[in-house]
């Protein structure tokens, strides 16, 4: 499995990009504010083709980019039907110091041509990729991680991990996603890590959508709000 992943934007959020490989087809995910630069990058370096983009929730910090990139590569864009309609009014899921700072600027949302809504427990089969779709409401209420099977191609090399999540922002290194904005509900983001995260394996690593990676056995072991759990 190929994922390059990089921080893009004000927001500094990880947009990825996966694949089987190079020279392959690949999927983006979250590509939010400036990351178009950031995926033509990958993309061309390593001579891949987009065929989907994997948004985890309707935030534009996550999604600011979904359209353009869909659009340069004639890809599906895949979001969970609670927040599609975030695609075309972005403002809707915004706190209001965003929004001031957006003021003045002018930005015009509508949605990619081609958009697949998600659903809970979905598995896609993608690029040659496998992903387990979780929805996991609490930071909005479209908020998904999409889990893959992780396959390192030299097994000489091979880390001892059974899949990577792309967690959004449910789960960080150390933290969770807030939830005080519109959609957000503290009550649901805590259901949701006990439902669909603490059942999870140690092994399985973790790719938010800000700051570095992590694990399922480190954040049980250290997030306080899962020792809270």
């Amino acid at each position: 499995m190929f994922i390059a992943g990089f921080p893009a934007g004000p927001w500094g959020t990880n947009c990825y990009v996966v694949a089987t490989g190079p020279g392959s087809e690949c999927v983006v995910i979250d590509p939010g504010k400036d990351a178009a630069a950031g995926v033509d990058e990958v993309v061309r370096e390593h001579k891949l083709k987009p065929v989907s983009v994997l948004v985890t929730h309707g935030h534009v910090d996550h999604m600011w980019c979904v359209a353009p990139v869909a659009g340069t590569y004639d890809a599906t864009a895949w979001i969970h039907p609670s927040d599609r309609h975030l695609l075309a009014d972005p403002m809707a899921g915004m706190s209001p110091e965003t929004t001031q700072m957006l003021l003045g600027g002018d930005y015009t949302w509508a949605e990619p041509d081609d958009v697949q809504e998600l659903g809970d427990l979905q598995e896609l089969e993608l690029a040659g990729l496998r992903f387990v779709v979780d929805h996991t409401p609490g930071h909005t209420e479209g908020s998904v991680t999409f889990r893959s099977p992780y396959a390192d191609g030299d097994s000489s090399t091979r880390a001892d991990i059974s899949e990577v999540m792309f967690s959004g922002d449910l789960l960080f290194a150390g933290s969770i996603g807030r939830t005080d904005l519109p959609g957000g509900d503290h009550a649901t983001m805590m259901r949701t890590l006990a439902d669909k995260v603490l059942p999870l394996a140690d092994d399985i690593v973790v790719l938010p959508g800000h700051g570095e990676q992590t694990s399922i056995g480190r954040e049980r072991a250290t997030n306080p709000f899962l020792q809270d759990l």
